[in-house]
């Protein structure tokens, strides 16, 4: 007999996010290898004391590393892409139920630090990669574009597991 399938949503589901991403992606291994606590002390003095919370600086920080690495330079599409991508959620410390920060968070976030914040994360995060043995070979590639209007984005730097 012929089967056809009918899609019904659940009004529960049973889900972990870490049992549907597999131990080899390269998300998955990066956020093993990435410890960006140093972040809060080193941006703690570009926000004030009262207000409505800001964007966790780990998932600012996680959320353009994304950006860089799969080529998306528009905030907008960089949440779009990352909502729609389950290791990426995973990576960036969300569930597949949370809203992701508006897209216009992320581009008022990246004009609040200066340019030598940013420097300091990208040799940070590339000397913790190169800690762990993610990058390999004497010649690093560095890959840039110029972007208008804010501190310049981190330079894309190809990681490549060995």
């Amino acid at each position: 007999m012929q089967g056809k399938k009918t899609y019904q949503d659940k009004l529960f589901n049973s889900f972990r996010l870490s049992d549907r991403v597999p131990e080899t992606n390269f998300y998955r291994r990066l956020k093993s290898v990435l410890h960006l606590d140093f972040l809060y002390q080193q941006t703690k003095s570009y926000y004030g004391s009262s207000g409505q919370q800001s964007i966790d600086p780990v998932v600012f920080f996680k959320l353009c590393l994304v950006g860089y690495l799969e080529n998306i330079i528009s905030d907008r599409k960089l949440i779009e892409h990352a909502s729609m991508r389950l290791d990426i959620l995973y990576f960036i410390g969300y569930d597949i139920d949370e809203h992701l920060p508006w897209h216009s968070t992320i581009s008022r976030t990246r004009q609040l630090f200066p340019e030598e914040v940013f420097e300091r994360v990208f040799t940070h995060i590339l000397a913790m990669c190169i800690g762990k043995g993610m990058v390999k070979g004497n010649t690093q590639a560095v890959d840039s574009a110029p972007v208008k209007a804010g501190p310049p984005r981190l330079m894309r730097v190809w990681i490549v597991w060995r």
